[in-house]
């Protein structure tokens, strides 16, 4: 497993990142004891930072995490987790609220003191609230040692200049960014000198565009235009035809690109962590990867939301702006 720094904050964090969404779907207690393997799995295999959210099945995800920790020395791992949004349209971002959830949070991960705190997907939020009330109460968590780090998440690009221009330097520490640098969609590229003036750390997840680069029917894209949605398909059948498996390249393309401390890929199946750790040992093809990269330009870089407030959104992809941004690994 290689490191990277995550930023400012001194922490090496894998380059490969346990995502854990998919441990708030757990119905059967043989899928639970799977959950847990995976989270140990991962951690014997390098990965050093997992990340969830109170949201991730009401809380299931917390809670699974936490039994899966608990026999693990609190050193060989980094953990994250979120505040702000606590269901599909539950949100609340006031201080009273979030600094309540971080003490539930560690309550069910089984911690004292969570190394990430981010605001979770602030789009569908006030962003001067998050400015002037949620990072403030958060610094004061931090200041009584129960947070290390800071940061925010969402799915537009441009919230994250707009928190960072108006916050004091150093404040944030890291911004998740999801679904922006994939084989369809890696506008968020554009985006990465901007982020590293700011001396943040980035985080990327969903390499997969939430499954849409596996044909495999997931709620996050459930928001994305169908053509979007074909065009994928599109490069799925491609490299089922030639005998590729599309998720893995998605996996190495988005790790490859060095400034970006950790790419999150969410399971909770322990073979599926073998197999997405042995995937980020080796860059893509770079011949397969520029055939898939082909197949994909119809549709590169066309945006979507998932919701939030209008004035958060990003402007519409206009088809002028089509073409790999320079700099692109």
């Amino acid at each position: 497993m290689r490191y990277r720094l995550l930023g400012r904050t001194g922490l090496r964090v894998s380059i490969l990142g346990l995502g854990g969404s998919a441990l708030g779907r757990l119905e059967t207690a043989d899928d639970q004891a799977e959950g847990i393997r995976a989270v140990h799995a991962a951690l014997d295999l390098g990965i050093n930072i997992v990340d969830t959210s109170p949201y991730y099945g009401g809380t299931m995800a917390e809670t699974m995490l936490g039994r899966a920790l608990r026999s693990v020395p609190r050193d060989r791992y980094l953990l994250a987790t979120k505040v702000g949004r606590y269901g599909m349209r539950d949100f609340d971002f006031s201080a009273a609220r979030v600094t309540r959830s971080v003490d539930e949070s560690c309550a069910r991960l089984g911690v004292e003191t969570i190394d990430l705190l981010q605001c979770h997907d602030v789009e569908f939020a006030d962003l001067n609230q998050v400015i002037n009330e949620t990072l403030p109460a958060l610094v004061k968590i931090r200041q009584a040692g129960k947070i290390r780090f800071l940061g925010i998440t969402g799915l537009p690009l441009k919230i994250f200049p707009f928190v960072l221009e108006r916050t004091p330097p150093g404040l944030v520490d890291t911004v998740l960014s999801y679904a922006h640098y994939n084989l369809n969609d890696d506008s968020l590229a554009t985006l990465l000198p901007r982020l590293q003036a700011f001396g943040v750390a980035i985080i990327h997840a969903a390499p997969t565009g939430g499954g849409m680069l596996t044909g495999a029917r997931k709620s996050f894209w459930s928001f994305a235009p169908e053509g979007i949605v074909a065009g994928c398909r599109r490069a799925v059948d491609f490299c089922e035809a030639h005998g590729v498996d599309i998720a893995k390249i998605a996996l190495q393309f988005s790790a490859s690109n060095p400034a970006i401390a950790t790419v999150l890929c969410g399971t909770a199946k322990s073979e599926e962590v073998r197999r997405n750790v042995a995937a980020v040992e080796s860059p893509p093809d770079p011949v397969m990867l520029a055939r898939v990269l082909e197949v994909l330009r119809p549709v590169h870089n066309q945006n979507f939301s998932s919701g939030g407030r209008p004035e958060n959104q990003d402007p519409p992809h206009r088809p002028e702006e089509a073409g790999r941004p320079s700099g692109i690994i």
